[in-house]
């Protein structure tokens, strides 16, 4: 833990260093930077065979949370626009 807390403070330090210069290559760094790890992350599940074994259990599960997570985002979020719309009349 001490290892990433200490990279994220070094990130920081450099990003205040060089805040003024053209950094646009970094988002596209991040994204691939992004997508290997999830790359890496997928490999390593795929060869855990508890994770496989149990994969029609775990999915289930998920969609439900996933289903059940983005209904209640979207609720409040039409709630949300339809309280900032009222308060614009």
């Amino acid at each position: 833990m001490f290892i990433v807390i200490t990279f994220m403070l070094i990130g920081g330090i450099l990003g205040y260093i060089l805040r003024r210069r053209n950094t646009g290559f970094i988002s596209k760094a991040i994204m691939i930077l992004i997508c290997l790890l999830l790359l890496l992350l997928g490999i390593e599940v795929g060869q855990n065979p508890q994770i496989i074994d149990g994969l029609a259990t775990i999915g289930v599960d998920a969609l439900i949370i996933t289903l059940a997570a983005v209904a209640g985002s979207a609720i409040m979020s039409l709630l949300l626009w339809n309280y900032i719309k009222s308060r614009k009349k």
